[in-house]
């Protein structure tokens, strides 16, 4: 029986990324991955500015930004007026357009740097859970075998083996409403970064992919009930673009053909002892917004410090169930705006025109509506529980701080441990293995942090405390307390 620290169930963008975090903090890891070549067809476009981010907290954000198109803004559900993300207070103030198979290729790369064992070709078959670890049963190319496991993440995709043979509830509604969706080559492409169309007789957006292939992808109202409506032809799909547009935008040679429902799902827990789950093993929804890849990696993010602490023994009691109190709520909200945009984006009748047109407008003539919202589908307004009598910036994201020694924070982020940082010039606690201390002058007075004289960062780019204590000796004794609360 071969033995591993963690086993990671399924290779896509979630896998990979917490396989690499895993690494970083010292942990063996495997991954086991069904598919023994990577699926040509990207369900997923849309890299969002948190999930940059994300990979800039690593540094490995870089080749992303070189291939991928960026889009000033987004939609939400299809309404015709856009949200600016350039009013987002973030280095990536854009969506970034790359195929989900070379986005994989990517983090596959970066996860493999990192030490990640990927065997393709293998899928987990069943587990067993005991006080000291999980048996996992797999089959590869060669046969059945045996891991022995500290711990085991499904993140195996919605119908996640991981999920069911942990006995972990998925309950939710099966799908009403069928969109459908075509990687084709237009021979008369509207122009521009994104077109979409949309009306009483449905709705249609038209993206552009490298290898001159564009997606379409929309709904109508034929495609309303819960049964699958079959197979999706080209002929059926220029008939229904014909009918929405005016026009089938000259398209033939289709590479993927595609329906997809609304059926919405979450896992009752994200953790059952030594199993817990991430991305869309963790939760099923209608893809509006182009968000769940990106709510998988920042699954992934917040998971893996706190799974490699524990793994290493120096988390402190309740680390890892934190993880649980902290991303189902982002996984509920994230279903709550999915189903929205579900119910805006099939608003076919009078009424729901009337609806779209005037949340539309909203979004164009309100300022602070639209950034509320970009915020929320961007992810850069995720929010963790915070203790009662904390900072008000505890439990928020924090934003690259510029500090004054022309680095930032993102860069002290990217060994992978808690950051502390100390904006007085006063003397601060020194470095440990888990915690970087920088000490510096204030950064650039953004409101929320004009006052702040030092901050703890966790290692997913969180605040985990933060303090205005005018006094040198008590700040001190503060924060030493506060890095040495982050480990035993």
């Amino acid at each position: 029986m071969e033995h591993e620290h963690v086993v990671i169930s399924g290779g896509g963008p979630t896998g990979l990324w917490l396989a690499a975090e895993l690494r970083l903090g010292g942990t063996p890891v495997t991954v086991l991955e069904t598919r023994r070549e990577r699926d040509p067809h990207s369900k997923a476009l849309t890299l969002h500015p948190r999930t940059l981010e994300v990979l800039a907290t690593r540094g490995v954000q870089e080749p992303f930004l070189a291939e991928g198109r960026r889009i000033p803004s987004g939609h939400f559900g299809g309404l015709d007026d856009r949200m600016d993300f350039g009013a987002l207070d973030t280095p990536y103030p854009f969506t970034l357009a790359l195929p989900q198979a070379r986005t994989e290729e990517l983090l596959e790369e970066h996860a493999k740097a990192t030490g990640a064992a990927i065997r393709r070709g293998h899928r987990m078959t069943g587990l067993a859970q005991d006080e000291d670890g999980v048996s996992v049963e797999a089959a590869g190319p060669d046969g059945p075998y045996t891991l022995r496991a500290t711990y085991v993440v499904g993140c195996d995709g919605t119908r996640s083996a991981v999920r069911e043979a942990a006995g972990i509830d998925f309950p939710g509604d099966d799908a009403t409403t069928w969109g459908f969706l075509g990687d084709v080559v237009l021979d008369d492409p509207p122009q521009g970064a994104v077109s979409a169309v949309s009306g009483p007789t449905g709705s249609v957006m038209v993206v552009p992919m490298p290898g001159g292939i564009h997606r379409i992808v929309g709904g109508d109202p034929d495609s309303t009930g819960a049964g699958h409506p079959g197979e999706l032809t080209l002929d059926a799909l220029r008939a229904k673009v014909t009918r929405i547009a005016g026009t089938d935008f000259g398209m033939r040679d289709p590479s993927w053909l595609s329906r997809f429902g609304n059926a919405t799902r979450q896992a009752a827990e994200y953790r059952r002892g030594r199993v817990l789950l991430a991305g869309d093993a963790a939760h099923m929804h209608y893809p509006a917004g182009g968000v769940g890849l990106n709510v998988g990696v920042q699954d992934a993010m917040n998971l893996g410090w706190k799974l490699a602490a524990t793994v290493a023994g120096t988390a402190p009691a309740g680390l890892l169930d934190s993880y649980h109190t902290e991303r189902h709520p982002v996984g509920a909200d994230l279903l709550l705006s999915t189903r929205a945009q579900t119910a805006l984006m099939n608003a076919y009748s009078a009424e729901g025109q009337d609806l779209r047109a005037l949340l539309s407008q909203l979004i164009a003539t309100v300022p602070e509506f639209s950034r509320s919202l970009a915020e929320r589908l961007s992810a850069l307004a995720v929010t963790y529980p915070a203790p009662a009598h904390h900072h008000p910036l505890t439990g928020h994201r924090a934003p690259n701080l510029e500090l004054s020694d022309s680095t930032d924070l993102f860069a002290l982020l990217r060994t992978g441990r808690h950051v502390l940082l100390h904006f007085t010039g006063t003397p601060a606690p020194p470095s440990t293995p888990h915690v970087v201390t920088h000490t510096t002058h204030r950064p650039d007075p953004r409101p929320a942090w004009s006052t702040v004289r030092a901050a703890l960062i966790r290692p997913d780019g969180h605040v985990a405390w933060a303090s205005e204590q005018p006094d040198a000796d008590v700040l001190r004794a503060e924060a030493y307390a506060a890095a040495s609360a982050t480990h035993r």
